[in-house]
């Protein structure tokens, strides 16, 4: 269902990352296994409610970990995959590193949540390198994450600084994984990839017809 505004913004405005953060977190299913990717998809670690029973895992080999850590309650040692501080929840548990990523491999991960440079209409990801000469490649474990997730769900802005649309036809970026990503939320708009085309959910700030003339892309909505 195509819905024009949202909770967060009454569709006034596009969105911030803590509002995507904050959406991605009220879609995840009560009960989840969930990997966050490093960067802004860890926001959604502090948007998740207490009774949620979403179990948070991490690459660096950690279970039921909790919102980011803050001053007193920073520990050097319990950090993300992306070297951020964070805190543990009851029930939290450490493991190799091995462990970690069989866990993700095997396909024990309900959702993982990963930024994008690009997402094709397909659902082709691309997050690891922009290809270009001076760019740092970080692979990390999204590949593992990609395939190895039940869903995969995408955060990311919708355009680059430049304006130019990073949901397209086909990704221009090296690959990170074929046909894996479920779903994509961005500043603009939220999107499910189906076999009948990108499905606009919800849009923030701009209407759908506008939002087909700066994708170039066509859009279903049901």
């Amino acid at each position: 269902m195509s819905r024009s505004n949202s909770e967060a913004d009454n569709g006034q405005r596009p969105l911030d990352k803590h509002d995507i953060a904050a959406l991605i977190a009220r879609d995840i299913p009560q009960g989840s296994f969930v990997n966050l990717g490093i960067g802004q998809p860890t926001l959604v670690a502090d948007h998740l409610s207490p009774d949620s029973g979403v179990v948070l895992h991490t690459e660096n080999g950690m279970l039921h970990m909790g919102p980011a850590a803050h001053e007193d309650h920073i520990d050097p040692d319990l950090t993300n995959a992306g070297k951020v501080p964070v805190t543990e929840l009851p029930g939290a548990a450490y493991f190799h590193h091995a462990d970690s990523f069989a866990m993700m491999r095997g396909g024990h991960l309900d959702i993982c949540v990963l930024g994008a440079f690009q997402v094709s209409a397909r659902g082709d990801l691309a997050n690891w390198h922009t290809g270009a000469p001076d760019a740092i490649p970080a692979v990390g474990g999204a590949m593992d994450l990609a395939i190895g997730a039940k869903k995969v769900f995408v955060m990311m802005n919708l355009f680059t600084r430049d304006g130019t649309p990073k949901l397209v036809a086909d990704c221009t970026y090296p690959l990170t994984g074929l046909g894996c990503v479920d779903r994509v939320y961005t500043d603009f708009g939220v999107f499910d990839i189906t076999p009948r085309g990108i499905n606009v959910r919800e849009t923030f700030g701009i209407d759908e017809a506008q939002l087909a003339d700066r994708l170039a892309l066509p859009l279903v909505s049901e």
